[in-house]
């Protein structure tokens, strides 16, 4: 079963710890994957209006992300450091 969830414009404060579909990522930054674990960078070149997308992950399930930064390129110390304040478990 697919859910739509709205997205609506945040401050860059209320940014960090969103959580959104993957396929509704419209900003560079670095995301928390909620189904595994991972970090995912995403370049400002990635999102570009009229470019392909670089990448597409499809599923049965909701595939969703969790927004760390909106610098895609975040030091992996400080990406895990805010997960644990969200209490994301990292693997990474």
């Amino acid at each position: 079963m697919t859910t739509s969830t709205n997205v609506q414009r945040h401050t860059p404060e209320q940014e960090v710890g969103i959580e959104l579909p993957f396929s509704k990522i419209n900003e560079p930054g670095t995301y928390f994957s909620n189904w595994s674990g991972h970090l995912i960078r995403i370049p400002a070149d990635a999102i570009k209006p009229g470019r392909s997308p670089v990448l597409g992950i499809l599923g049965r399930e909701a595939m969703t992300v969790t927004k760390l930064s909106d610098d895609p390129f975040l030091c992996l110390s400080k990406a895990r450091m805010i997960a644990a304040d969200l209490d994301l478990q990292v693997n990474f």
